[in-house]
């Protein structure tokens, strides 16, 4: 077993090595789109909030969609990534640490665009100081820094054994001095004893089960933050359920995404196979089909309601002269597409599935954004002024910006985790779970391929 760990993380340990020129130079590009970032927020600080499209009627915008959205997406891993450990799943064992990695990026991330959205920076602290229990804003606080906190320490439970491997073999693998001291102080000592292996694989299965449920709640609790509301277009008791298909769709597209661009960029054909593409593919396609539904239901039950602010709200969302375009626009690249994708043979290849999860990530997004602007900008009451700023909602320059430099900084702290762990949870491919896929691959055929080194 030592040689097969000594092998896989000699093959799939590359990234810990010197960085090269397109690493730096992803990086570099990254780098100038936060400092734009950077310079959009002064602006936002300096001017306030008139510089953006934010006004007393449309109180939130870009910001919180991305905040909706990026939560989706780390609620989503939090749940695959949990069902994959407690379900022992052999062939979503190369996946765990790329999902797991984005989960915690995008938890990390996702709560910085409520603060933009916070006209007041300098009151931040009046929401734990004058916190009142019954309000959502309250559960939806607690439970995002709970779920912060108990991905960052089950992703790092998950680095211990390789952390530990990379000490091992440091020399082999060639690392820098930096490195093999991190590798060290964070493998906590652990050597791979039967009690240490026994205790750390028992305290990963109580994270895991923990995780699910913790993420299930908190994007619940988001969900029913809009649905306590008495506001045409939240109230509904769905929503709960709504979010946590969309959230769930996300996370498969996101998988897909990630898994092209390590097979592009790492070398991973042995591991990430096409069945491992199929397999989410055909995920996206059952997430398709049960995101379409309950948009179906959504859209069909608010078409019959004969109020006032519900008719012109789904006369908002229809119409191309509002948001038709948006609208049917999110439910082309949501609900048909990726059923295409998989219902016509010839398209079933690993670009069409990158390139349709990009899509289906762009529709999820601006699901969200159809969710939140054309419900504030049908009030019950009618909007006293006739400035097109006040009555419509357009995101402006700074809140692209921002939306922008979340991104690249996810970017860069990807980039910069792969620094110094593997990109596969190394130690987890033990004789015990022994890798197979389908029953056309294991660790003991990709070793005894004389091509694998």
């Amino acid at each position: 077993m030592e040689d097969t760990h000594k092998t896989l993380l000699l093959r799939y340990g590359k990234n810990l090595e010197k960085s090269s020129k397109l690493w730096y130079g992803v990086i570099f590009i990254m780098v100038l789109v936060v400092l734009a970032g950077f310079y959009a927020l002064i602006q936002q600080i300096v001017h306030d909030h008139i510089v953006t499209g934010m006004r007393d009627n449309v109180v939130w915008g870009a910001y919180i969609v991305n905040f909706i959205f990026l939560l989706g997406i780390s609620y989503s891993g939090a749940i695959i990534s949990g069902v994959f450990h407690l379900g022992r799943i052999d062939w979503g064992k190369p996946l765990i640490r790329i999902i797991e990695i984005f989960t915690f990026i995008t938890i990390l991330i996702g709560p910085i665009y409520i603060l933009l959205c916070i006209g007041r920076l300098d009151r931040l602290h009046y929401l734990f100081i004058h916190a009142r229990i019954q309000s959502p804003i309250t559960w939806d606080l607690i439970a995002v820094i709970i779920d912060l906190i108990v991905s960052a320490v089950y992703l790092y439970m998950t680095f211990i054994k390789d952390f530990s491997l990379m000490a091992k073999y440091s020399e082999e693998l060639n690392l820098s001095k930096w490195q093999r001291k991190i590798a060290s102080f964070l493998s906590l000592g652990y050597k791979g004893t039967e009690n240490q292996k026994k205790r750390l694989n028992k305290a990963l299965d109580i994270m895991a089960a923990l995780i699910i449920p913790t993420a299930v709640v908190a994007y619940s609790l988001l969900a029913w933050l809009f649905g306590m509301n008495l506001r045409e277009g939240w109230n509904d008791s769905l929503f709960a359920p709504y979010f946590i298909i969309s959230a769930i769709y996300s996370g498969f597209a996101m998988i897909i995404i990630m898994m092209w661009i390590y097979d592009k960029f790492f070398d991973v054909k042995e591991i990430i196979t096409d069945g491992h593409f199929n397999f989410m593919a055909y995920g996206m396609f059952i997430m398709a089909l049960i995101f379409g539904y309950f948009t179906f239901s959504d859209y069909i039950t608010r078409w019959y309601n004969t109020t006032l602010a519900t008719n012109e709200l789904i006369s908002k969302y229809l119409s191309t002269d509002y948001y038709g375009n948006i609208t049917y626009t999110m439910l082309i690249i949501t609900s048909i597409i990726p059923i295409v994708v998989i219902a016509v043979p010839m398209l079933r290849k690993k670009i069409v599935y990158m390139l349709t999860a990009v899509l289906v990530l762009i529709g999820l997004w601006l699901f969200r954004y159809l969710i939140i602007v054309p419900v504030l900008e049908t009030p019950y009451l009618p909007v006293i002024s006739t400035d097109p700023a006040v009555l419509k909602y357009s995101a402006t320059w700074v809140e692209w910006v921002l939306v922008g430099a979340g991104f690249a900084g996810g970017i860069i702290i990807y980039m910069l985790i792969l620094k110094v762990i593997p990109i596969f949870p190394i130690s987890e491919l033990e004789d015990k779970h022994t890798f197979r896929l389908f029953g056309k691959y294991s660790i003991k055929d990709l070793l005894r391929n004389t091509g694998f080194k």
